[in-house]
């Protein structure tokens, strides 16, 4: 089941989404919090952006590839990406889980975002990996929109949640690293 606007409402303040937005849509910003189905969060202004390094390794990530950035507008390079995060922290419920989505107005200017699933009882600032297809500089704007989360419910709760396993990024605070 896909949960509308006023389950997201309902639950966001019971500290599911702090801090929580009601829908924004505003000329020139791209949109965030309640959506018909779904959340839109918003993207802080602190970035990492890759520098660059001879090999990328998930599981011994370099630190130092790296430039932090703080600000309004992230520039990122041409082929290249940046880490960002949520603005909000989420707390999923234990028969809950979110799957997100970039927005489609990044994705037609050569924007491609990934974020891992929201698991059951995952708590924390989302991490975003955002990477420019395009072969020239590309923007992405802190304080708006950068992703859709869509919040599925279970029939049931699940065996094991994120919180049981004791998972590697629970209650993440700021950007993260892989580990």
């Amino acid at each position: 089941m896909v949960f509308p606007d006023k389950w997201i409402k309902k639950n966001a303040k019971k500290g599911m989404i702090e801090p929580f937005f009601l829908s924004s849509v505003k000329k020139g910003v791209m949109s965030y919090g309640v959506s018909s189905y779904g959340y839109d969060f918003m993207l802080a202004d602190e970035f990492k952006i890759f520098t660059g390094c001879n090999c990328i390794d998930p599981k011994n990530p370099d630190s130092a590839s790296f430039k932090n950035f703080t600000g309004k507008v992230c520039e990122i390079p041409p082929g290249s990406f940046v880490l960002g995060r949520s603005v909000e922290y989420f707390r999923i419920p234990r028969n809950v889980l979110g799957i997100c989505f970039g927005k489609s107005s990044y994705a037609r200017s050569g924007i491609a975002i990934y974020v891992t699933p929201l698991e059951p009882e995952w708590e924390g600032h989302i991490t975003v990996m955002i990477a420019n297809l395009a072969p020239v500089p590309n923007r992405v704007y802190a304080g708006e929109g950068i992703c859709q989360v869509v919040f599925l419910k279970a029939s049931g709760e699940c065996e094991k949640s994120y919180a049981d396993k004791k998972g590697k990024y629970q209650k993440s605070r700021g950007i993260i690293f892989s580990r």
